[in-house]
């Protein structure tokens, strides 16, 4: 069963955006190709333990059991050594995917604290957006009485979409709130 945000994407936003653009081929329509969650934890350094409640919490959110990141290189100033390992990742694609960012623009955003839509400015040139979130405990998965961290998490939205412009509409056209005058 296809999600509710797939759907609409295929009904709706593929003509939206064929005729804002004037595209003439439903291929050349800018798509989403996967969402990245990262956590990274320097904590984990002391206390490698806490990685696991991290990763429980990941899982929770997102449906999806996330990996462990391990250090690329040794930083002696903050007492890293190659291999240790530092964070948790998860990749969505296909449905788990767009659940996700369901729940994160319709649930998940306005529950944040001040919050006065997403940056506008945060795309790389290429057609992903990136976007950092201060608390976990804004999706409603979590019971904020069980949570034993809180944590922060950068979210990046790739597209296949070839300028900022492009992507930026697709987002939007997904729900996604931006910030007014940007």
């Amino acid at each position: 069963m296809a999600s509710r945000l797939k759907e609409l994407y295929q009904t709706k936003i593929i003509k939206n955006l064929q005729q804002r653009f004037g595209l003439k081929n439903v291929h050349q329509v800018p798509r989403l190709l996967k969402v990245v969650i990262n956590v990274g934890v320097g904590e984990a350094i002391q206390d490698p333990k806490i990685l696991e409640v991290i990763s429980d919490d990941i899982g929770t959110i997102t449906g999806q059991k996330p990996i462990i990141t391990r250090a690329r290189r040794a930083i002696s100033a903050f007492k890293l050594r190659q291999g240790l390992p530092i964070g948790v990742k998860v990749t969505l694609r296909g449905n788990h995917m767009y659940e996700f960012l369901d729940r994160l623009f319709n649930f998940a955003a306005p529950r944040i604290r001040d919050f006065h839509g997403f940056p506008a400015d945060s795309f790389d040139g290429r057609g992903g957006y990136t976007m950092g979130l201060s608390e976990q405990i804004i999706f409603p998965e979590l019971e904020v009485s069980k949570v034993k961290k809180v944590f922060g998490m950068d979210i990046t939205i790739l597209t296949n979409a070839k300028h900022d412009d492009e992507a930026k509409a697709l987002l939007e056209e997904l729900g996604m709130p931006f910030e007014k005058g940007k």
